[in-house]
């Protein structure tokens, strides 16, 4: 009996396109990945220092607008985190997405795994981006919790 074992090495390439496409598929990966960020940090700076500013010029106000800023800082936290926390987790597959070449999966299977299931990331994340930094949700959420385990109990 005799056993013959064979390795396959399967290699993947990245179709290489003309110079034009690939100018295309990088600007419409950064309109996609970062300009949201930069629209969403804007308007967050735009609501916190427009309140902010706004309170300052009220006369029954005796903050002065630096400390009235901290305090909508502070008090708006959530809205700065989240944006740079979904940045972050979009960046693996803007990286993934610019780099080109041959690879052989077989070599790391588990690499190539993570990364396609890096792209999943953000909207699985979506709780931990936007109800645990805010006070708000957070305690909205926990209320529900409880009340659903009271309902549970009785």
């Amino acid at each position: 009996m005799n056993l013959t074992m064979t390795n396959e090495h399967i290699v993947l390439c990245v179709i290489r396109y003309s110079r034009s496409v690939q100018t295309y598929n990088t600007i419409t990966l950064f309109i996609h990945l970062v300009a949201p960020f930069f629209v969403n940090l804007f308007s967050a700076l735009f609501i916190i220092f427009g309140t902010a500013r706004r309170r300052s010029t009220a006369k029954n106000n005796k903050k002065s607008f630096r400390e009235l800023a901290v305090s909508q800082i502070r008090e708006h936290k959530q809205l700065l985190i989240s944006h740079f926390i979904l940045l972050v987790l979009a960046l693996p597959r803007l990286i993934i997405s610019l780099v080109s070449g041959c690879v052989d999966p077989s070599e790391n299977p588990w690499l190539y795994l993570c990364g396609y299931f890096i792209s999943f990331t953000p909207p699985m994340l979506v709780f931990a981006v936007f109800v645990l930094p805010s006070e708000l949700y957070r305690k909205t959420f926990l209320n529900a919790v409880t009340r659903w385990l009271r309902q549970i109990h009785q």
